[in-house]
């Protein structure tokens, strides 16, 4: 099993997973052309996936949905919320390629189990993804404002997972965006800070996790030097010290992750 995520921040977000023969993008935030370079960088192809799976429609997820489902043929699962909102941005998917998903409601694709569940975020029913193989379990949650203990539930054993760290709450109160918006980050349907992405790994790691990473970074309100210190020093605070934290880039892959 293979985990890359391609890029991840308010600019776009992608990731790659490959497992058996399933080859798989979730989300697709960049244009094609762009998030094709990305793929090929991690040595995937757009033309071998099976699908791009999606977390909800807001357009650092969906930029290059269209036009990758109608260039490669592929199949685009997603919420009927989230079709319902991103059909006007992403142009036609031909109805072969629509596939439509319920939050708690497992899928078999070629020998790989996904589960979507439902997470906290200002969108139209907005998913994240447990994915689970013979050779591991791989859990993605970004873009929520907190995490439920639904989510946990959902996330409890995996070997992998990637987890939002959007901002520093400091940064954020004293930076320069519109007061609206800072409550709109804050709110419980917003985005997570580093120290509630830090509590969130201890108690999962109670449950096994040793391998996360953390993605989503504001360029505005954190730095992957702050996001990673200040998630250590939880972690450690807690007695924590032989989880592997690695930090997603915004641009490229931060690494090929696998599983087992």
């Amino acid at each position: 099993m293979l985990f890359s995520p391609l890029c991840s921040g308010s600019s776009g977000n992608a990731s790659y997973l490959e497992a058996g023969t399933t080859r798989l993008l979730i989300d697709a935030g960049l244009p094609a052309s762009r998030t094709a370079a990305l793929l090929e960088a991690v040595d995937a192809a757009p033309k071998r996936l099976n699908g791009i799976l999606i977390t909800h429609e807001h357009v650092d997820h969906t930029a290059g949905v269209g036009v990758l489902s109608r260039r490669y043929d592929l199949p685009v699962y997603a919420t009927a919320g989230c079709w319902a909102a991103m059909r006007h941005t992403i142009g036609e998917i031909a109805p072969r390629n629509i596939r439509v998903i319920e939050a708690d409601q497992p899928f078999l694709l070629r020998g790989l189990l996904i589960r979507p569940f439902p997470t906290p975020h200002d969108a139209a029913d907005p998913v994240g993804y447990v994915f689970s193989h013979k050779d591991g379990t791989i859990a993605l949650m970004t873009d929520v404002g907190h995490v439920s203990a639904h989510m946990l539930d959902c996330a409890a054993g995996a070997d992998l997972v990637l987890l939002e760290a959007n901002h520093d709450t400091e940064m954020l109160r004293a930076g320069h965006y519109p007061y609206p918006l800072k409550l709109r980050i804050l709110s419980p349907q917003g985005h997570l800070s580093n120290e509630d992405a830090a509590l969130v790994l201890a108690r999962l790691y109670r449950g096994g996790l040793r391998n996360a990473i953390i993605g989503h970074l504001s360029r505005e309100n954190n730095t992957p030097d702050l996001a990673l210190m200040t998630v250590l020093s939880v972690l450690q605070e807690a007695g924590i010290e032989d989880m592997r934290v690695d930090v997603a880039l915004p641009d490229r892959p931060c690494g090929v992750f696998m599983l087992p």
